[in-house]
């Protein structure tokens, strides 16, 4: 067990579920594996595509793959269903591989959190869509989340 929190914690209501998701989105538009593993449960289950990562020294190891690959990735969540200790959420984050071919990723995450506000399972379905770098939508600092006035999925028509 641990002591950790991170609030907001469950039960969710529609203002801390959005806040939720928009503190995962900064998070992991950080880039920083370490980071991002510290929202999650140390025993947290995902599965990702096809891949099942279990703890966060294991959520560190994919995400440090995972960014090494998709570069210059720029993210963008959108609370899609709450209830209790669950949320739902639709994303699509761009990147570009290590030729300048770029890719928008599409997908659907649901999440369980613990009482102490951390995530203990995270099901993620994406897909890739190749684009050409003129049909990018996400534009902000990679260093930082993305600007408050920067469009969200539903303005953006995605």
């Amino acid at each position: 067990m641990t002591d950790e929190t991170r609030p907001p914690l469950p039960p969710f209501t529609l203002e801390s579920a959005t806040q939720k998701v928009r503190g995962a989105e900064d998070g992991w538009n950080s880039c920083d594996p370490r980071r991002v593993s510290l929202v999650y449960t140390p025993d947290s289950q995902w599965r990702n595509r096809a891949e099942f990562v279990t703890g966060r020294e294991e959520i560190v190891a994919f995400l440090t793959r995972k960014w090494a690959k998709e570069l210059d990735y720029r993210l963008i969540k959108e609370l899609w269903a709450f209830t209790g200790n669950r949320i739902a959420v639709r994303f699509a984050y761009e990147w570009h591989d290590d030729s300048g071919n770029w890719f928008r990723s599409y997908g659907n995450e649901n999440w369980e959190f613990a009482a102490s506000g951390l995530m203990q399972r995270r099901y993620a379905c994406i897909n890739d869509l190749p684009i050409r770098e003129s049909e990018r939508k996400f534009f902000w600092d990679r260093s930082g989340p993305r600007p408050a006035d920067h469009p969200g999925l539903s303005n953006l028509g995605l």
